[in-house]
């Protein structure tokens, strides 16, 4: 897979990408909905392509209905990818993601601060 490759995950439909080496960098936008209906969905299409990228990055910047879940699925992403022993990058977080971040402490865990 080539590098800084953008691939949207959506909800049920979302398709897995399997990839036999890691890519170096991969970015990873959001869907534009994120909520508790769609975070189990979500969650699964993130692990595969975060489990494939040596350095993933997630984009936020289409989020743009959202609750806590996408809060929760954000961290269970940071999670994934510590536990790999590497590193991940959230960017253009949305200011309602932000706040609920702030609201909960955990800005500094998603660089949204």
């Amino acid at each position: 897979r080539p590098p800084d490759r953008k691939e949207q995950v959506a909800g049920s439909g979302a398709q897995e990408l399997m990839a036999d080496t890691l890519a170096p960098t991969a970015v990873i936008a959001l869907p534009a909905t994120l909520t508790m209906n769609d975070a189990r969905a979500t969650r699964a299409a993130l692990a595969v392509q975060l489990a494939a990228a040596q350095a993933p990055v997630i984009d936020a910047s289409g989020l743009q209905v959202l609750d806590t879940a996408a809060l929760a699925v954000l961290l269970d992403c940071r999670r994934q990818v510590l536990a790999l022993g590497r590193t991940l990058t959230i960017t253009g977080v949305p200011p309602k993601l932000r706040q609920l971040a702030q609201l909960y402490g955990v800005d500094a865990l998603l660089g949204a601060g």
